[in-house]
C-alpha cells in the first residue's frame, strides 16, 4: 500500500512549484489583456487588474480590412478541418496499404515518405507558390487545404502505418468470410479501430496548421482568406506598443486549438504511443 511520507510530500512541494512555474506565462497572459491602456504601464505586469475589463477583446474582434480576426479565425477554422479530414482519409487509406501489402515496393515507399518527414518543406516554397499561382489556388482556402495535406501526409501516413501493423487481422478475416467488399471491411471495421491514431493525426496536424504563419503569409497575404497568425501579425504591427490588445489577439488565437487538444488529449496520447510501438 501506499504510504504518504515525507519525501512524497517534498515531490508534490516539488511539482506544484514547476506547475507554477509553466503557469505563470498564462497568468501574465490573462492579467495584462484584462487592464485598462493607463494600467498597463503604471502597474507591474504582476499586478492583477483594478479593474478588469473585456474592451481590449471587443477591440480586436470588431478589428477589419487585413487585421480582421474572426475573418481569420473562420479561415484557419475552415482549412484546418478540411486539411485535417482530407489527411484522414488519405493517410489512413495509404497506411493502410502499405502496411497490409507483401510487395517490395510497400516497404520502400514507406521509406520515402520518412525521408518526406525530415525535409524542410521551406525548400520547396518557391516551386509550390509557382504552380498553385499557375493553377490559381493562391488566395483560396481550397488551395491551402491542398497544400497542407500535401505537406503533413507523410506524416499521417506514418502514423497509421505504424497503427495498422500493430493491429491483427482476425476481424478482416472474418468480415470477408461474412461476404464484406474491401471498402466495408476498411471503413466499418479497420479505421474506427484506428480511433487512437485518428486522433493523433487530428491533433498533430491541427497545431501545425492552425499555428503556421509562414506558409500562410506567402500563399494568403493580402487576401480574403487569409488566416489568424497572418490576421495578428497586420494587427499587432499596427500597434506600438498596446500590449494589453496584443495579449487579448493572442488568447483569442490559443483558445479554439487548446480546447481541442483538452478534449482529444486521450487520443493523442494513446495514438502516438501505440504508433511509436507498431
Amino acid at each position: 500500500m501506499f504510504r504518504y511520507t515525507k519525501l512524497s510530500a517534498l515531490r508534490e512541494v516539488g511539482f506544484w512549484l514547476i506547475a507554477l512555474v509553466y503557469l505563470a506565462p498564462f497568468y501574465v497572459l490573462i492579467t495584462i489583456s484584462l487592464k485598462g491602456d493607463q494600467e498597463v504601464f503604471s502597474s507591474s505586469p504582476l499586478a492583477p487588474p483594478t479593474a478588469p475589463s473585456l474592451d481590449n477583446f471587443a477591440k480586436v474582434l470588431t478589428a477589419t480590412g487585413n487585421s480582421n480576426v474572426v475573418l481569420g479565425l473562420v479561415n484557419s477554422a475552415i482549412i484546418t478541418a478540411g486539411s485535417i479530414v482530407l489527411m484522414v482519409l488519405l493517410g489512413s487509406l495509404t497506411g493502410y496499404v502499405i502496411a497490409r501489402s507483401t510487395r517490395r515496393w510497400s516497404r520502400g515507399v514507406y521509406y520515402l515518405f520518412l525521408i518526406a518527414i525530415v525535409l524542410p518543406t521551406q525548400l520547396g516554397t518557391v516551386p509550390l507558390y509557382i504552380g498553385w499561382r499557375a493553377l490559381g489556388l493562391t488566395g483560396t482556402t481550397w488551395g491551402m487545404i491542398l497544400l497542407y495535406s500535401g505537406m503533413l501526409m507523410p506524416l499521417a501516413i506514418f502514423l497509421y502505418a505504424g497503427f495498422f501493423r500493430g493491429l491483427g487481422t482476425e476481424y478482416e478475416e472474418a468480415a470477408a468470410i461474412d461476404g464484406a467488399t474491401r471498402s466495408q471491411i476498411f471503413f466499418r471495421i479497420v479505421l474506427p479501430l484506428m480511433s487512437p491514431a485518428t486522433g493523433t493525426v487530428a491533433i498533430l496536424a491541427g497545431l501545425i496548421v492552425w499555428n503556421d504563419f509562414f506558409t500562410s503569409l506567402i500563399f494568403l497575404g493580402g487576401s480574403k482568406s487569409q488566416t489568424l497568425p497572418v490576421a495578428m501579425y497586420y494587427y499587432i504591427g499596427s500597434l506600438v506598443s498596446q500590449w494589453n490588445q496584443i495579449f487579448a489577439i493572442v488568447i483569442i488565437s490559443m483558445i479554439p486549438i487548446l480546447a481541442f487538444y483538452l478534449f482529444a488529449q486521450k487520443r493523442f496520447i494513446q495514438g502516438f504511443a501505440g504508433g511509436l510501438k507498431g
